[in-house]
C-alpha cells in the first residue's frame, strides 16, 4: 500500500469482498459478484477487523477507499432467499431468475420498498462501521436511478461519499444526476477498434471525445481506462488489445479531463489474462517496470491545478497540429498553470510536427525527459516517435 501511495494513487477500489454463493457457482471459486450476504466479509480475505485496519492504513497514507457494491442481483443462495424471498423477482413459475441470462445470480425486486431500505442499511453498515469513502456501483444502470438517489441522500447523512458508476454516461445520462463519475465504455471500444483497424485516422477518436464534452454537464467526471477485471479476463490484456498504443492511452487517460482508472498490475505491467472464477494471483515478484511512469503522471495530477477534474474553471482544449490525422494535441490550463500534451497515435516516426499552443507562453519542461523549451505565442516544431508522447508542463506550476 505504501508503494501505491508513493505512486500517486488517490483512491483504492476494492472489488466485492462479501462471501461468494456456493449454489450454481462457476469454477472452483465462483464469482465475487454473486454474494451470499451483504453484511459479512469473505473469510478467505480475513475478518471485519482486518478490513478496518486496511481502511485505516489507506487513510493514514492519504488515500480513500471505495467498495464494489452489487445492487442488481445476489448469488443464488443469498441469505435473503430464505429470510426474505419477497425481495426477489420471480418468473411465472414462481422461481427466482436473472433477466440477463446469468445463471449464477438472481435479480432483486426494486418495487419492494422494504428491500430498498434493507439494501441501504447494509451499505450504511460498511460506511459507518468500517469507514469506507464511497462505492463503485456494479452495472449501475440495471438498478433504478431513483434508488441510487435514495441511497445517496440517506448515506450523505453519515458523511459525503464518492460514487462511481459502472456505466457509460452517454448511454445513461440521467444517472449522472446521482453519480460523481462513470466509465467511458464507448471510448474504450472506439480506441480498441481504432488500433485493430490499422490506426489510420484519429478524427474518429476526437469525435467520441467531443460527444462526451457536448453531452455531459460540467459536473460529470469521466473515468478513462484501458483495462479492468472484465476486460482482462474476457477480452484480453491491454497489450493484446492495444499493443504499442497501450502507454500512449495511459498518458491520455491521466491528462485528459476526468479520472484515470488503473487496474491491478498495469504498472508491472501484467501481460496475463486472469481467470475470473479461479484464484489466479498477479505475480508481483519482479521489477515494477512502469511504477515511475505512472508516478510521474499521477503526481503531476496531484500538484498541477490544470489537470483537475472537479474545477469547472479548468480548460481542456484541442489545439491545431500539422499532422492532426495522427497526433492528438491539447492544452489543459487553470489560471497560471498549464500542461500541453502531444500523443502520436500511429506507427510512424514524425520528425517535424508543428503545433499551435493557443498563445501559451513561458518556460516548459517535458515530464518524462526533463528537456526544456520556451513557448512564446508562436507555433513550434518538435519530433515525436511512433507511438510517442510529450507532456510539457509550465514550470511555474511546479514551484
Amino acid at each position: 500500500m505504501n508503494r501505491l501511495a508513493e505512486m500517486g494513487v488517490d483512491i483504492l477500489w476494492f472489488m466485492p469482498i462479501t462471501p461468494i454463493s456456493a449454489k450454481n457457482k462457476k469454477g472452483s471459486m465462483g464469482s465475487y459478484y454473486a454474494c451470499s450476504s451483504y453484511r459479512e466479509i469473505n473469510p478467505a480475505y480475513g475478518t471485519m477487523d482486518d478490513w478496518k485496519l486496511v481502511v485505516e492504513e489507506a487513510h493514514s497514507l492519504g488515500m480513500k477507499v471505495i467498495l464494489d457494491w452489487v445492487a442488481n442481483h445476489t448469488g443464488c443462495d443469498h441469505e435473503w432467499t430464505i429470510t426474505r424471498p419477497d425481495f426477489y423477482k420471480k418468473n411465472p413459475e414462481g422461481e427466482f431468475y436473472d433477466a440477463h441470462g446469468w445463471d449464477d445470480v438472481i435479480d432483486l425486486n426494486y418495487e419492494n420498498q422494504d428491500m430498498r431500505s434493507e439494501m441501504i442499511s447494509c451499505m450504511h453498515q460498511w460506511v459507518f462501521e468500517t469507514g469506507i469513502d464511497g462505492f463503485r456501483c456494479d452495472m449501475a444502470m440495471l438498478t433504478p436511478v431513483d434508488f441510487w438517489m435514495q441511497a445517496r441522500n440517506a448515506l450523505q447523512k453519515v458523511r459525503p461519499l464518492f460514487w462511481l458508476a459502472e456505466l457509460d454516461p452517454l448511454d445513461n445520462p440521467e444517472y449522472m444526476k446521482v453519480f460523481d463519475a462513470a466509465y467511458t465504455w464507448r471510448w474504450m471500444n472506439e480506441t480498441a477498434s481504432f488500433i485493430k483497424e490499422g490506426a489510420h485516422h484519429v478524427h474518429q477518436l476526437r469525435q467520441v471525445l467531443d460527444l462526451y464534452s457536448r453531452s455531459l454537464p460540467l459536473s460529470a467526471c469521466t473515468a478513462w481506462f484501458t483495462s479492468n477485471h472484465d476486460e482482462n479476463s474476457w477480452n484480453g490484456t491491454e497489450y493484446e488489445k492495444y499493443g504499442p498504443m497501450t502507454l500512449p492511452l495511459a498518458v491520455f487517460s491521466t491528462t485528459w479531463k476526468g479520472l484515470p482508472l488503473i487496474y491491478s498490475g498495469q504498472e508491472i505491467p501484467n501481460q496475463k489474462r486472469l481467470k475470473f472464477f479461479e484464484k489466479d494471483p498477479i505475480d508481483w515478484s519482479g521489477n515494477i517496470q512502469l511504477h515511475d511512469f505512472y508516478r510521474s503522471l499521477l503526481q503531476l495530477r496531484k500538484t498541477n491545478a490544470a489537470l483537475s477534474c472537479s474545477d469547472g474553471d479548468t480548460q481542456c482544449l484541442h489545439v491545431w497540429n500539422s499532422v492532426d490525422h495522427h497526433v492528438f494535441s491539447y492544452v489543459r490550463s487553470h489560471e497560471e498553470d498549464a500542461v500541453v500534451v502531444l500523443i502520436n497515435f500511429s506507427g510512424w516516426d514524425l520528425p517535424e510536427v508543428e503545433v499551435d499552443t493557443l498563445g501559451q507562453t513561458g518556460e516548459y519542461r517535458e515530464l518524462f525527459t526533463g528537456e526544456t523549451a520556451e513557448f512564446n505565442h508562436q507555433r513550434f516544431l518538435l519530433a515525436i516517435p511512433a507511438w510517442g508522447y510529450k507532456v510539457w508542463v509550465k514550470k511555474k506550476a511546479e514551484q
